[in-house]
This record gives C-alpha cells, structure tokens and sequence, in this order.
C-alpha cells in the first residue's frame, strides 16, 4: 500500500534559513552577546573565546557554535512520574503542554481575571493530568497564597504531586534551581535516575537583545550538570527588542538561541538542549505582544523550520489568544496556531489554556484546547490507504439504492478515520436547543467539573509525598516562610 503523506508547513527556502544562520554567526563572532553571569564568562574564556570583563560581553567565534551544535543530541526523551511513558522530542514527534506562568486565572462564575491561590493550582495540575492530548503538564499559574520568593518551587511541588505527566518549568531566581532539582531527583530516586529519564524541562529565556542574565545563564549552566534539558526560549518583539522584520527577528532569535546552546554545552558536553522561543510581532498601536497575530505565528512556524536545520529538538509557544474571554478570537487564534504548530512539527507546543498576552490561564479553555489538539493530531495522521483497492469493490454491485451505512467496511474503519470530540457541538439545531442553547464555554465548564470529579489525582506514593514535602517546607523556611498553605489529599 501507499504510504501515508504527513502534511507539513514550511515558510522558508532553504537558502534563505542559510542566510538568517549566515548573519546570526556574523552576529555572534562580531558584536557577541552580553551574558551577566560570571561562571559562564569564565567557561567561555577557558573555550578562547574574547571576553569582555568590563562590558560583560562575549564573542563567539562560528567553529565553536558549529563544535557546540555537534555535541548537542539531535532528540531526546521525556518520561513521566513512574518512568515508564516516555515522550521522544525530536523529528517531527508532537506534544502539546499548558501555557507556563499566567499570573490570572479567569474565573468560571464570575468570568473575570482574579489572582490564583493554591486550591487552583491544583485544579489546574489535575485537570492537566486528565486531558489525553496535553501530554507533558506545565507550572501554569502563579499561586498567591505563598511567598513570591518560593513560588517557583511551590508550583513544581503541586505539579509533581496532583499530576503524573513531564513538565515544563522554570525558575526565577538562582536559588530556586537546587530545591526544584531536589524534588525531581527524590522522584526518580537519583541523579542518575533523574538524567537518564528526564520528567522536567527548565525554560531559561535571554533577554532581548542578545543578553543573557546572571539567572538564565545560570538556569542553563545548573540544568546541563543535572542532565535536565534546557528550552531555550528567545522572546524578541518584532521593531521593540528585536528588528522589526519577521527575518531580522529571526536572525537575532537564532543568534540568542545559538549562544545559549554553547553555555549548555560547556557546561557539561552532550547537555540536551531544545530549540525554541516566543517571539512576538510587536503592536505599536497598543503597546501588546500579541501572541494570536498571523505573523507572530509565522515567526514561530519559521524558527521552529531552523531548529530543524540545526537537527535540534523544537518548541514553541503558540496554540494561545490575545482574547480576554473564551469568544470567538480565542477559538480561531487558538485554533490556527494548534495547528499551525502541528503541521510544522514542533516537537514542545506550549500554550493551551492561555489567554490575554499569556497572563491568564482557563480551565475552561483548557479542555476546549485539548479538543483543538485531539483535531491537530488527525490532520498530521494524514490519509492513509486503508484497503487494497481503495474502494473499487464497494462498487462491484453498484446500484440505484446502493448505501454505506449497512457495509462491513463502514463499521470496520468508521472510528480509524473520525474522531470524536467531546465538547463540540454536532447536535440538530433541535436537540441543541433541548439541551439548554449551550455554548461551549458551558459545556466546558461541566466537563471541567465532571473530570475532577470522575478521575481521582495520580498522588505518589506516601514516601515520596513525605520528600517532597520535607524539601518544600526546608525551602520555605530559608526564605523565612514558616508555613505552607494546608492541601488535603483523597
């Protein structure tokens, strides 16, 4: 039989992806970058690398890179709490995961913005947990009712407690990475455990332009050592902190990228490193960063395409709304960056959930998006020839009252080809009007509450619950928090 052709978007030449690179390593070699951390400094002046104490800025030279992108692993693979699902980031392989760090929640009763609290994080975690198509979860909203400074490790704790998924995090301050690591190694058992199955990915996000800070220099030093992958996460806004072309953006994003795939790399030989950003295109109309813009998503679409060139493992923030509400904008932007992200095979897809600038997450709009996803992995399913012939025997007795519903072949491939979404509405305008007229902001809602009530959270075992909880509360207490918000457990 014929094989299956996955469907892909491409934006791209070939020789235009090798200009962007041309000019990035130009960049790199002859302006540098400007990297705060004083470790890093150092492992670039051991490389031969020019370095500038006084200015902080670093040149680096194309071999390097080149030396650097050699030694980086062209895939690498995710595993879940109990080390058995595992995940392969790489190719064309897809996985899709919340939006990172909304600082609201949009409340299901009152449909407004509100702070999150520790009650909601959990709900979050565990809704993750339960929607098949969000395979890795996400540290996705900011809880309030614990301090600032441990927020960070806080979320990885509820993460690592109410879901069993990988999960993309982060952290904002350089002494939060040994707490967080600690929680992830009293998971796995050992460092070596933990490096060979890795279960989180730590962002670390330069700053626009072509800086690297003390902390995400230092994210990305600490995360080689311990095996955990790093996602590198360019965020320049098109004519703001990048050039306003979709090419210029891209040849600074490659620069950022490039600059922290070689820390990672003389941190420790073979760290694994992901490609990845969230660009935007810069409104000056209104001073936002819309993520639902066309061209934000092609910015990401094209990256995501030199990631590839490079044979690196991608990311991309896209699948997410500028909307404030789940309308019709955050359906459709929604929808075309899902798949927009699907057909150019980023292999980390951050974003379901999100709304207003990623500030805001939903559960309503999270299970909305699975469904976005569940779509999206059809399309790049593609059409496969399910029968040799394809069709020509359902002819053989070919008549006037010929019909399919009745046939053999109709009941064996009917659910091969279709999917079944939960959410949207299929219905007969009558029995849709039986129902209640609902959208399907309310039918999300419903599903909201019918799968944390239907399905029990993935808790640890009660040794490991104990570590993690020793480890959060002796991070607390260093940072003169005394007290943790009470989380009662089935």
């Amino acid at each position: 039989m014929i094989k299956t052709h996955r469907p892909k978007l491409e934006l791209l030449s070939n020789e235009l992806i090798q200009k962007i690179i041309d000019e990035a390593y130009i960049i790199l070699e002859n302006q540098g970058v400007f990297i705060e951390n004083k470790e890093a400094l150092a492992l670039f002046r051991e490389a031969g690398m020019r370095v500038d104490t006084s200015s902080q800025r670093v040149q680096i030279t194309a071999q390097l890179v080149e030396d650097s992108l050699s030694s980086t692993p062209p895939s690498l693979k995710m595993y879940d709490r109990d080390g058995e699902t595992e995940y392969l980031l790489g190719g064309d392989e897809v996985h899709f995961d919340p939006g990172s760090g909304a600082v609201t929640l949009l409340d299901s009763e009152t449909q407004q913005e509100r702070k999150a609290i520790t009650d909601d994080l959990i709900r979050f975690t565990h809704l993750t947990d339960c929607l098949e198509h969000l395979h890795f979860q996400s540290t996705g909203i900011v809880s309030t009712d614990v301090s600032e400074i441990i927020s960070d490790s806080y979320r990885l704790y509820i993460g690592l407690l109410f879901s069993k998924k990988p999960i993309v995090t982060g952290t904002f301050r350089v002494e939060g990475f040994e707490p967080m690591r600690r929680m992830l190694v009293a998971v796995r058992g050992s460092e070596r455990n933990l490096a060979e199955k890795p279960l989180a990915i730590f962002d670390a996000c330069p700053s626009p332009p072509l800086k690297w800070s003390n902390l995400t220099a230092q994210s990305l030093i600490d995360s080689a050592r311990a095996g955990i992958p790093s996602e590198l996460i360019s965020m320049g806004m098109t004519g703001a902190t990048s050039p306003i072309t979709i090419t210029g953006t891209l040849v600074q994003h490659v620069a950022e990228n490039l600059s922290g795939l070689v820390i990672c790399q003389l941190a420790k030989k073979g760290a694994p490193v992901i490609f990845g950003g969230c660009p935007v295109s810069f409104d000056m109309r209104t001073g936002t960063t819309p993520i639902g813009a066309i061209e934000t998503m092609m910015i990401d679409s094209a990256h995501t395409q030199i990631g590839k060139h490079f044979n690196l493992p991608t990311h991309a923030y896209m699948g997410m709304s500028d909307a404030k509400i789940n309308d019709a904008q955050g359906g459709f932007e929604t929808g075309i960056g899902v798949i927009m992200a699907a057909l150019s095979g980023v292999n980390v897809i951050s974003g379901a959930g999100i709304l207003d600038f990623v500030r805001c997450q939903s559960l309503e709009k999270l299970v909305v998006d699975n469904e976005i996803c569940g779509m999206a992995y059809r399309l790049i399913d593609g059409i496969a020839q399910r029968d040799e012939p394809i069709a020509l025997n359902l002819f053989k007795d070919f008549s006037a009252e010929t019909q399919f519903l009745s046939m053999p072949h109709t009941r064996k491939w009917y659910r091969e080809e279709h999917t079944f979404p939960k959410l949207i509405d299929r219905d007969p305008y009558d029995t849709w009007v039986s129902k209640g007229r609902k959208s399907i902001t309310a039918r999300a809602k419903e599903e909201v509450k019918n799968l944390l009530q239907k399905n029990a959270p993935p808790l640890p075992d009660k040794e490991t619950q104990k570590a993690l909880r020793e480890i959060m509360m002796s991070d607390a207490r260093t940072n003169d928090t005394p007290s943790l918000p009470d989380i009662s457990f089935p």
